[in-house]
């Protein structure tokens, strides 16, 4: 492994001396599922509107090391938060507000939850330990990561063969009606898709992803890429599923300017239609922004209230600025591309808000956006 990999072969080492004694195994017989973290950069907060974003894995991320168990049995210890996880794969699981245990049990209880939701018949459990790259994960999607590093590792202690597309929607589901987080499928899709040495595409309402190469004649000599990817920390770490976080207001936020847009008065423009509706809480089915048609929405964009037109501008700004994105990527522009990465965070920050409440109780403006790749 070079000296940039990951994991390392320290890190494997260590978990799988874990697993062994808590397990009280031979360490040859302990499993491992590596799940990464992603980076978005382009397509910001559009993905539950089924838009196009593009992704990237990085050498960072999830190790869970495991061993099945045959009596259903799943314990867990994790490196990074207290206390053990235990239930079995025999218990019928609801959601996550009917157990009194770690936060952290969620998403291993989520996927027991997928599962069975989605008809996987699961007789084995596991003893597994769960660690995270010691650095910092906020906004990496390491949510996404556990969940789905959890539904690899019980797949295949019970001999299940998932395909990477259908893994996606397990981890949706994990996220949308287990966690209740109305999330998209940008992370999950990111995980489990992507492709080294490739920019991943994924079209949210059609799902449906394809990769792009970095145009060949701006790499540099001996391999090397011309660019480097820069992650910078802002220091605000925000839970989604807490209700006072907001993420799921602005999702219905989005969706009531697709409903405003698509019952708007005539004259009548075309709208693109799509069966892949969210079901909303009262069980009726929601609009996206994917089923405005941008015609419609330049012409009846002025009836939005303020605080619907700046989720409405972002949506469509965003799905454009992925469009030229994925150009400039293929031709080599890095410039192009770093100043779009600049536009998506600032249109991130002023019109989807996503950092709204952290200014408001801290009575202050001074953010910024930086372009997080350079040639």
């Amino acid at each position: 492994m070079g000296a940039s990999s990951w994991p390392s072969a320290e890190e494997v080492d260590n978990v799988r001396n874990v697993v062994a004694k808590m397990s009280g195994r031979d360490h040859r017989d302990v499993k491992f599922v590596v799940s990464p973290y992603r980076i978005c950069p382009l397509g910001a907060h559009i993905d539950h509107q089924g838009g196009i974003v593009t992704a990237m894995t990085i050498n960072m991320g999830i190790i869970l090391g495991f061993i099945p168990t045959d009596d259903g049995l799943v314990f867990l210890h994790s490196k990074q938060f207290q206390g053990d996880v235990t239930f079995s794969v025999n218990e019928e699981q609801i959601s996550k507000e009917t157990h009194q245990e770690p936060g952290w049990a969620h998403y291993a209880r989520g996927a027991l939850y997928a599962l069975q939701k989605r008809g996987y018949h699961l007789s084995k459990g596991i003893i597994g330990y769960i660690c995270g790259s010691e650095e910092h994960s906020s906004g990496l999607s390491s949510s996404a990561a556990v969940g789905i590093a959890y539904l690899l590792a019980l797949e295949n202690a019970n001999d299940k063969t998932i395909s990477p597309e259908d893994n996606v929607e397990l981890d949706r589901v994990i996220e949308n009606e287990y966690l209740n987080l109305r999330n998209g499928i940008l992370d999950q899709s990111a995980i489990l898709l992507s492709k080294y040495g490739y920019l991943t595409c994924v079209d949210c309402k059609i799902k449906e992803h394809k990769f792009v190469k970095f145009a060949e004649e701006n790499k540099q000599s001996r391999g090397h890429m011309a660019y480097k990817i820069l992650l910078a920390f802002s220091g605000l770490k925000d839970c989604l599923t807490d209700k006072n976080s907001g993420y799921n207001s602005r999702v219905s936020e989005c969706q009531k300017a697709a409903r405003a847009l698509l019952e708007a008065p005539s004259p009548p423009l075309p709208t693109i239609t799509t069966t892949d509706h969210r079901a909303s809480d009262d069980g009726k089915s929601n609009p996206r922004l994917c089923d405005v048609n941008p015609s419609l929405y330049e012409a009846h964009k002025a009836i939005l209230k303020p605080e619907l037109a700046n989720r409405a501008r972002h949506y469509f700004s965003e799905n454009e600025r992925v469009i030229k994105g994925i150009e400039a990527w293929a031709s080599g522009n890095l410039e192009v591309f770093g100043k779009l990465i600049s536009e998506s965070g600032h249109s991130s920050i002023y019109n989807y808000e996503c950092v709204a409440a952290w200014k408001n109780q801290n009575g202050g403006d001074n953010l910024f956006c930086i372009e997080a790749i350079s040639g």
